[in-house]
């Protein structure tokens, strides 16, 4: 599979089968990931990998602590709480075709649980990854790690396998922090759903758009046109 087949391949499933992922494949994964670049080659990013009764037990706790009703303050903002136009938009469409998916015309406190439930399960994956970041780091290093992310991503496509990152798991800073046994310095910074696509399930592909090229790229000081 080409690198152009991978990016197609790639999208955010949210319905995975059970069929179990071996943890020599996700080792590989990783480690084939690692090769994205980072300034300075500090290579921040640190990634736990979850599978079986260690799996099922994190989110059976997380599930609990969901139905009592707990929250735990995120670390950091997901979007600007002020996000503005075309941004804004593009989000909202993208949640209408999830809830559309689950049998519903729009976002509703019922399908926004739903939702919410099974990102938690992480969407019925059998691998579900942690990747954190040394707090102490900078911008420059969130960017180094989103090369990570998409690197693990497209890997995972090489594959045959499917992923969800999941920026949710940041409203259980605590919760990851304590199952995982963290260190202070370390925060979580997204998670993410690894397996193979259900597509049984109409939520497993809810179709997103992308804008035009010309809508967010210039060309400068080129000869010719196409």
């Amino acid at each position: 599979m080409d690198v152009r087949d991978a990016l197609a391949r790639r999208v955010a499933v949210r319905a995975f089968r059970s069929d179990p992922v071996p943890q020599a494949v996700v080792r590989d994964i990783l480690a084939a990931a690692a090769l994205a670049p980072s300034g300075g080659n500090l290579q921040p990013w640190r990634v736990h990998a979850l599978a079986g009764d260690a799996l099922r037990r994190f989110t059976d706790l997380v599930a609990a602590r969901f139905a009592a009703g707990l929250v735990e303050a995120a670390e950091h903002d997901v979007y600007p709480p002020d996000l503005g136009e075309p941004y804004r938009s593009r989000r909202r469409a993208a949640g209408r075709a999830r809830y559309a998916a689950l049998g519903g015309a729009g976002a509703s406190p019922e399908l926004l649980a739903e939702l919410t439930r099974r990102n938690y399960r992480f969407f019925g994956a059998p691998v579900g990854l942690f990747f954190c970041l040394d707090r102490r780091l900078g911008a420059p290093q969130w960017t180094d790690l989103g090369l990570y992310l998409q690197s693990v991503m497209l890997m995972a496509a090489s594959r045959g396998l499917d992923t969800c990152p999941q920026a949710v798991w940041t409203n259980w800073p605590r919760t990851i922090a304590d199952y995982l046994d963290l260190a202070p310095e370390m925060m979580i910074v997204a998670g993410m759903a690894l397996g193979y696509r259900d597509e049984a399930d109409p939520l497993c592909l809810a179709p997103t758009t992308r804008v035009e090229t010309d809508e967010f790229a210039s060309f400068i000081g080129f000869d010719g046109a196409e």
